[in-house]
């Protein structure tokens, strides 16, 4: 059974965090945010911000020097590449991958998985091979998989750097509906300033410090500005 908190928390709680390569490098410095539980934030910066370093830190993919990080509820992550994750031959078999530990029924496996395909409007294709997805699709089943885990924050990795502009509206459409449909929070890495239409609020991340957050299309006319200044 899932653990419940209250609903005042905050789903995610990023609090003084640093971070350093071995090299010395220095990728964040004293960063902190918070997303609200079940809203859909973006995080948004220039290439060598930190955002996707702190991704893997929320993640617990990579360990902070200070700060401390705090879920409250079940994670999952989607990465850029969906490739990464999927692991099984059929889209059914994969989803049911993730529910090997919770040691259910086949019957309720099978519900399981029957109910986070049809979330992502996969359910006519549990049987498909997973070679045969488009990437639109199989980024659908990595989200499938969180969901049949009964999973409540998920962090997004540029899910849709490697799809074609179609796919991309369709995916980060699809997440802002079971974001409000199932209660989800999640928290999506982009530099794409479009897709800013669909989240409740961004966070603007640069030189490893929090510069920004709050209003989707604040944020955009600043890194706007930004862009035409460097022209």
């Amino acid at each position: 059974m899932t653990e419940s908190f209250p609903l005042s928390l905050p789903a995610i709680e990023v609090k003084d965090l640093s971070f350093a390569w071995k090299s010395g490098q220095t990728i964040l410095n004293g960063c902190s945010l918070s997303v609200p539980r079940g809203e859909f934030w973006m995080l948004l910066g220039t290439n060598g911000s930190g955002k996707s370093t702190l991704l893997r830190l929320i993640a617990g993919l990579l360990a902070p020097q200070a700060g401390s990080i705090d879920i409250h509820g079940g994670l999952g992550i989607v990465f850029q590449n969906p490739d990464y994750q999927l692991v099984m031959p059929t889209v059914g078999a994969d989803v049911a991958f993730g529910l090997v530990a919770e040691l259910l029924t086949i019957s309720q496996v099978q519900q399981r998985v029957h109910e986070a395909l049809t979330a992502v409007n996969l359910a006519d294709l549990v049987r498909r091979p997973i070679y045969a997805l488009s990437g639109g699709q199989k980024q659908r089943v990595a989200i499938a998989g969180a969901i049949a885990r009964q999973i409540e924050v998920i962090l997004f990795d540029e899910p849709t750097a490697l799809l074609d502009p179609d796919a991309q509206i369709d995916l980060v459409a699809r997440v802002r509906e079971l974001v409000k449909i199932r209660g989800l929070t999640a928290l999506w890495v982009t530099h794409r300033l479009e897709e800013l239409d669909y989240c409740d609020g961004a966070f603007l991340l640069e030189h490893g410090k929090l510069v920004d957050r709050g209003n989707p299309d604040r944020i955009r006319q600043r890194l706007m500005r930004e862009i035409n200044a460097q022209e």
